[in-house]
């Protein structure tokens, strides 16, 4: 990436010390989604990371990975899926509990939305422990359809995540480090 738009990025990125819970640092990318310049490159971004990487099927993982992942989709002529939280999505649906760094939470994703054959890539805005990520995997190849690898647009590197990831054999793309 190259150092003007790395930096366009991280300045559109807020650092919220003690929240959701005491002791986290949330990193806020909504930033990035109302600056059109910023949001543009992201998406840019993504594309050249993937550039020569075959897929037909964006998973946006709630809520942050929906705009990240409907873009990416729209920019490259694939469909787009939405991982939820629990009690968004009509039955039937696959659904996983996992563990976050401040507690736990639960994913679903429609039965029918995938399958045997489809090539997917999971894209989220943060990835910190993996929890999230690997159960969004865990339930993509439920499916039958395979994961060709994870977007994220900021790894928060101490955390982590990228070994549950890794554990399942997915290769991790993150635009920014922390």
């Amino acid at each position: 990436m190259q150092p003007e738009v790395e930096a366009l990025l991280r300045s559109n990125i807020r650092l919220i010390e003690d929240w959701p819970i005491p002791g986290v640092k949330f990193q806020d990318l909504t930033g990035l989604m109302s600056d059109g310049a910023a949001f543009s490159c992201v998406i840019k971004e993504i594309n050249r990371e993937l550039d020569g990487q075959d897929f037909d099927q964006v998973v946006g993982i709630e809520a942050r990975g929906f705009p990240y992942g409907a873009a990416l989709a729209a920019s490259r002529g694939a469909g787009f899926t939405t991982a939820r939280k629990p009690g968004k999505l009509p039955p039937e649906v696959f659904s996983l509990e996992y563990e976050l760094e401040y507690g736990s939470a639960t994913l679903e994703l429609h039965t029918h939305s995938l399958g045997q054959g489809k090539k997917v890539v999971v894209v989220d805005d943060v990835l910190a422990t993996g929890g999230t990520a690997g159960a969004c995997i865990d339930l993509v190849r439920q499916t039958g359809a395979e994961v060709v690898a994870l977007v994220v647009i900021m790894e928060i590197g101490f955390l982590e995540g990228r070994a549950k990831c890794d554990e399942r054999g997915v290769t991790v793309i993150s635009l920014l480090r922390d």
